[in-house]
């Protein structure tokens, strides 16, 4: 954008000791949108004013979030809501100028990979033994505890990058794969834990009655791919003291995949340094109810 002089003055008042004054030059440098950040960046480039740079960081940082708000109540909105899509939103949320197509086409390659070893006589175990099989021992993918120390493990483009994901991320992988696959497992609602659900082909959680536990055959860790079946889930609902409901077996939908993602994400940001930043996923939390 090319500087003017209302918006050269309103970056010699951005250093501004008045709080009040700073407030009111932000929210007018935030009104131009993001076509202003480039100036901003020159701006800080050529400063040695620490505390100014800081506030120069600041009002890139809502710029982007301002941004990020907008994409996200368009995903919301969208007639899918594409999981792969939402998931790429909470990463640009710590990677703003996250360019999606490296993720696109690792995707890509890890489908057409699972898609040549599949064929029509498998069975519903053997699909998930191939899935499981490309994406942790061909593609090396790693399984994580959560830590919310650690919020790159929640944005899904440095997993595919580093190879190394949560129970979260690594699921929203799994689904991806089996949707555009056309297999029939789904991140469902299990206390504690990110298990995948193989449910029977002709399962429709819109249309059909009863507890979706009936209709799932097995189940998968996202973690490490391994196969459960309903003895071990009875197993662990045991050993947490809970009687398992059948809310538990329903498949999440993707709005509430991503809003787990993004709550989850929040949880990293706790310190008073990054306070306004888990109030600001929490606030995109909110947009998902």
């Amino acid at each position: 954008m090319q500087n003017t002089k209302e918006i050269t003055a309103l970056f010699t008042l951005i250093d501004d000791p008045d709080e009040e004054v700073y407030y009111t030059v932000s929210e007018k440098i935030v009104a131009y949108g993001k076509a202003i950040i480039p100036n901003l960046e020159h701006l800080w480039e050529t400063t040695l004013n620490d505390a100014l740079q800081e506030r120069i960081e600041m009002i890139i940082h809502r710029l982007h979030y301002c941004d990020l708000t907008n994409d996200i109540i368009d995903w919301r909105d969208s007639a899918y809501n594409d999981l792969l899509l939402g998931a790429l939103l909470v990463a640009k949320f710590q990677f703003p100028d996250l360019q999606s197509t490296p993720v696109l086409q690792d995707i890509e390659k890890l489908r057409r990979n699972v898609w040549l070893e599949l064929n029509n006589f498998l069975t519903p175990l053997e699909q998930a033994n191939v899935l499981s099989s490309i994406l942790y021992k061909y593609f090396h993918l790693k399984g994580v505890e959560i830590n919310h120390e650690c919020p790159e493990d929640f944005c899904i483009n440095k997993v595919l990058s580093s190879k190394k994901g949560n129970a979260i991320t690594n699921g929203i992988i799994y689904q991806v794969m089996c949707e555009q696959l056309d297999i029939n497992a789904r991140v469902i609602n299990i206390p504690k834990q990110c298990i995948i659900a193989f449910f029977q082909s002709d399962y429709d959680p819109a249309t059909q009655i009863g507890n979706p536990q009936e209709f799932i055959q097995f189940y998968i860790d996202s973690t490490s791919g391994q196969a459960f079946s309903h003895k071990d889930i009875e197993t662990y609902f045991e050993k947490i003291g809970q009687l398992p409901k059948a809310s538990f077996f329903k498949p999440l939908s993707h709005k509430q995949i991503i809003q787990l993602l993004i709550k989850e994400t929040s949880k990293c940001f706790g310190t008073t340094m990054n306070g306004y930043k888990k109030a600001e996923l929490l606030a995109l939390s909110a947009l998902l109810d």
